[in-house]
């Protein structure tokens, strides 16, 4: 993997009553996030043991991708939805390969 290559992991929690509507926009962001410009893979989680966690692992070509990401409007919109629909603030991981 390139040095510049960006891993991200986040981590989204609904509430139990909204699961169904969260996990209709989290699924809504998949398409357009792998179109967008440096996306090398963009993938959406929900935890089996625990339906209220979902999880997506990302993988950007660099840190620049990533942050238009964060900024592109569907993910805005994605954001101004679920705002309320989470139980918990969502917590973004980056990781890089260990050597």
């Amino acid at each position: 993997m390139d040095q510049t290559t960006v891993k991200i992991m986040a981590r989204i929690t609904a509430r139990a009553d909204t699961v169904i509507s969260l996990r209709q926009i989290l699924r809504d962001l998949v398409g357009p996030s792998r179109g967008e410009a440096g996306c090398v893979g963009y993938e959406l989680f929900q935890n089996q043991d625990d339906p209220v966690e979902f999880v997506t692992i990302e993988q950007w070509s660099d840190q620049a991708a990533a942050d238009a990401h964060m900024s592109a409007p569907h993910v805005a919109a994605a954001i101004s939805k679920a705002g309320e629909l989470l139980a918990l603030p969502p917590l973004i991981h980056r990781f890089a390969p260990v050597d």
